[in-house]
């Protein structure tokens, strides 16, 4: 299986309910660094995984969407934990629908699987693997 893994960052304000959360059930910021990586079986017919400036590209207008936004004011996350769980979810199913939509070429349509990982630290971080 071959992999290409592009990165970028993003900067968000939450809250979260329940215990477990503790302080971080106040409102608090994150900023994440994002990998988005693309994964196929076989390399295109130009021997690359994906094209990495139109995934970089679709990578940076996905995170846009979020970043310096309070997620708590966004209608979209109504009552959701925005964890950093879900969040690698929600960007990896907005990269998919770029993908699918064929933003990122047609060859991209041979890509099989997408992972992104959200890094909340250098000691911290969780990912959502999907397939395409």
């Amino acid at each position: 299986m071959f992999g290409i893994t592009v990165r970028d960052h993003v900067m968000i304000a939450h809250s979260f309910r329940g215990e477990v959360f503790g302080p971080a059930q106040r409102l608090h910021g994150a900023t994440f660094v994002v990998d988005a990586t693309f994964r196929r079986a076989e390399l295109d017919a130009d021997n690359i995984v994906v094209d990495i400036g139109l995934a970089t590209r679709e990578l940076g207008e996905v995170l846009a969407g979020l970043n310096y936004r309070n997620l708590d004011d966004e209608p979209a996350f109504a009552g959701t934990n925005t964890s950093t769980e879900y969040l690698a979810k929600v960007i990896a199913d907005r990269l998919a629908d770029r993908i699918h939509a064929g933003a990122l070429g047609d060859n991209a349509r041979g890509l099989s699987e997408l992972t992104v990982t959200l890094h909340e630290s250098h000691v911290a971080w969780a990912s959502y693997e999907r397939p395409l």
